[in-house]
């Protein structure tokens, strides 16, 4: 019964798709009708050709030979409309009684001296050239009208329906009352592959991507019925139906994730792939196909901002509420201007469980003491232009108790600062980083600057200098979440760093998924061919740990042995771990 459900639903939608651009269809019955008129008129031809009789109008005598060329002429458009209405079944029809009635018309011509027939069959003759160019020219127009459909409804570069298919469909289930879901999935990281290997590789991983999910959707590898279509770019779009339930479209969703997982390889680079997901449902969160769509969208960007670790994201009305926005900006202000933004610091360890340093993270609270978590405030300062001053904030006041801490305890740890692209790229950056340095006494070879590596793609020459400036001053360079960006090694053999940091995001199904581990076991290799150091963000299970010893990491942070923690703990666990040296 499911696969004869599925089946059903299947036939309804590519049924819904094909008819997107079709002509209006003609009943069977007319078809039929055609052919008896036609069948009538030709049997009425040929009795009033051969009879002698005559009916009486206004007291003249009209033969009904005078009238053959009547039921003629409607024997002919019955043909003619045949073809026109029918196309090829009407043509291939109406060829066949065409080139019946020769020989009948030459017969009565030869046997029975019957020379009325010799018009008929030059009638017969011009008819059959008349349907001929109809038909053919109507065959090449519906051919172009077929070009023009698909290229109407399909992406011209994945081969996927678009976004008019995709509307159409949406807009025919809601017109039957049929409740679906639909989901939008953004590629993260796409525009680094347009930016650092041109479009062309940037095609080719679309056109990978939509093989995959394609593959999926017609595998019926789900429990629900899907339609996957580009919506332009790194956006695909999915239609979901016959669910019984909100888990089932989870479990959907998140099937189609994991076919991104695996590496994708263009002109020998491999990529790694992850993606945002939103997703709503008709009716019970819009009752439009448009309010569907902002639904979905609103949904996906809430991803993208977030930093929960999950990329499937159902919309409900909160997350589109502006005003929500707006309240965080307002928070972000009043703490940058009441200096009430504060750090915490989490460990990182070597493989020996040693304590090598801290990561020094931003966080804030309200007014009223309620913590607003990073990937709320973030974001939002992220796009404000606010980042710059919450990174000095967090890097000023973790300095000063830092430079403190190794002061009274002649600790070894390193103290690791994130630092923008934005904020690195200032010009007064370098006086910044002298002032603090000189206001904390904080030692500057026991200072590690975190960097993504975008900032390569950014802008190299102005980015190297500033980094060969902090360089000078003897600090650290890490760069952070690496593998995630796009960064030619070319110019990862010029950049002066100190230590790569591994994204948690392969660290989470490195031991779910062969690539990721092969891809992380590759950037330690390439880590140490480098002459850096690794450390593994996010390390929170025993076979992620034991994996990673096994191949060669040299530092661990995460959950496992350290979760982030107020100064004071940092402080307490630097002692413990100095006295059990």
């Amino acid at each position: 019964m499911k696969k004869e459900k599925s089946d059903s639903s299947r036939a309804t939608i590519e049924k819904t798709l094909h008819e997107l651009f079709e002509n209006v269809r003609f009943s069977k019955l007319g078809f039929f009708v055609l052919i008896f008129l036609y069948i009538g008129s030709y049997v009425l031809v040929v009795l009033t050709s051969h009879s002698e009789a005559a009916i009486m109008l206004g007291g003249q005598p009209i033969p009904y030979r005078s009238i053959t060329g009547v039921f003629s002429a409607i024997g002919n458009l019955c043909i003619v409309l045949l073809v026109v209405l029918y196309k090829k079944p009407g043509f291939l029809v109406s060829m066949c009684f065409l080139l019946v009635s020769f020989p009948s018309a030459l017969t009565g011509i030869i046997k029975n001296g019957n020379y009325i027939s010799i018009a008929g069959i030059f009638t017969n003759m011009l008819t059959l050239i008349a349907i001929y160019m109809i038909y053919s020219t109507n065959t090449k127009a519906e051919k172009a009208q077929a070009r023009l459909r698909d290229q109407a409804v399909t992406d011209s570069l994945t081969g996927l329906p678009n976004r008019f298919a995709s509307s159409e469909l949406m807009g025919a289930l809601a017109a039957k009352g049929e409740k679906f879901a639909v989901a939008v999935l953004n590629l993260k990281n796409f525009k680094g592959v347009n930016n650092t290997m041109g479009h062309s590789a940037g095609n080719a991983v679309l056109k990978e991507v939509a093989f995959r999910l394609k593959k999926a959707a017609d595998s019926r590898q789900t429990n629900t019925h899907d339609f996957v279509a580009s919506q332009g770019g790194d956006e695909f779009l999915l239609i979901i139906r016959d669910f019984r339930n909100n888990d089932e479209i989870l479990e959907t969703l998140e099937q189609y994730e994991n076919v991104l997982k695996d590496r994708i390889t263009v002109d020998g680079c491999d990529f790694f792939f992850s993606a945002s997901i939103g997703w709503a449902v008709y009716p019970e969160d819009a009752d439009t196909v448009d309010a569907l769509l902002a639904c979905t969208s609103t949904a996906m960007a809430e991803v993208k901002r977030g930093d929960s670790g999950s990329h499937i994201l159902r919309y409900t009305p909160e997350i589109a509420n502006i005003e929500h926005t707006l309240e965080i900006e307002r928070k972000i202000r009043t703490a940058l201007e009441n200096d009430t933004l504060f750090f915490e610091l989490q460990p990182q360890f070597d493989m020996k469980h040693q304590l090598s340093g801290f990561e020094a993270l931003a966080r804030m609270k309200d007014e009223d003491g309620n913590c607003i978590v990073p990937g709320e405030f973030i974001p939002v300062a992220e796009e404000l232009g606010l980042i710059d001053q919450i990174d000095y904030v967090v890097f000023r006041k973790a300095a000063g108790f830092f430079g403190k801490l190794i002061r009274e305890t002649n600790t070894k740890s390193v103290l690791s600062v994130n630092v923008s692209v934005r904020h690195l790229m200032r010009n007064g950056f370098l006086d910044e980083l002298r002032e603090v340095l000189k206001s904390t006494g904080m030692p500057p070879e026991q200072l590690e600057v975190e960097i993504t590596e975008s900032i390569m793609i950014d802008s190299v020459d102005k980015a190297l200098d500033c980094i060969n400036e902090i360089k000078k001053l003897g600090i650290k360079i890490a760069i952070d979440d690496f593998g995630t960006g796009y960064s030619s090694l070319s110019y990862l053999n010029d950049f002066p760093a100190d230590m790569l940091k591994v994204d948690k995001s392969f660290i989470d199904r490195m031991n779910t998924n062969d690539s990721s581990k092969q891809y992380v076991a590759a950037i330690i290799s390439i880590g140490h061919v480098m002459n850096f150091t690794v450390i593994s963000e996010g390390v929170e299970q025993p076979d992620q740990l034991d994996t990673l010893r096994n191949i060669g990491c040299d530092y661990i942070q995460g959950f496992i042995w350290g979760r982030p923690m107020a100064p004071d703990d940092a402080e307490n666990l630097v002692k413990s771990a100095m006295k059990s040296a």
